[in-house]
């Protein structure tokens, strides 16, 4: 899934939680999570009873540096460049498990606290 800004809580100066807003850089450059479609059958509610869904999940990896300051258990999986998408696609699985790891540290800023003020990129939430 594409995304110019991500967040995640932190304590603000009051030691409340706030959103924590992290990118690349200042100008929010396009990046990816990386992600898989799985199916999954489970019961959500118990008047449907059994059923089958189809769900993307991004997957998570160890904090780099600026992330684990935050959120100290994990980070989402994030390919930055057209060579690392285009392996996540289709290279052999072995290959673009490799992609599930850190940012290096100092990869990631943190551009923004509190609630979310920008618009979103349009059309959002494009899944690769």
């Amino acid at each position: 899934m594409r995304f110019t800004s991500f967040s995640e809580n932190g304590p603000n100066a009051d030691g409340k939680p706030e959103p924590v807003w992290f990118a690349l850089a200042e100008d929010r450059p396009l990046a990816f999570f990386a992600g898989i479609w799985t199916t999954w059958t489970c019961t959500r509610k118990l008047a449907e009873g059994e059923i089958t869904c189809d769900l993307f999940a991004f997957l998570t990896t160890e904090p780099n540096a600026e992330l684990a300051a935050i959120h100290p258990k994990a980070m989402p999986a994030i390919v930055t460049r057209a060579d690392e998408c285009e392996a996540w696609l289709s290279a052999p699985r072995a290959e673009a498990a490799a992609l599930q790891r850190p940012l290096p540290d100092g990869a990631l800023r943190i551009v923004a606290r509190g609630q979310k003020q920008d618009r979103a990129p349009a059309p959002f939430g494009t899944l690769l």
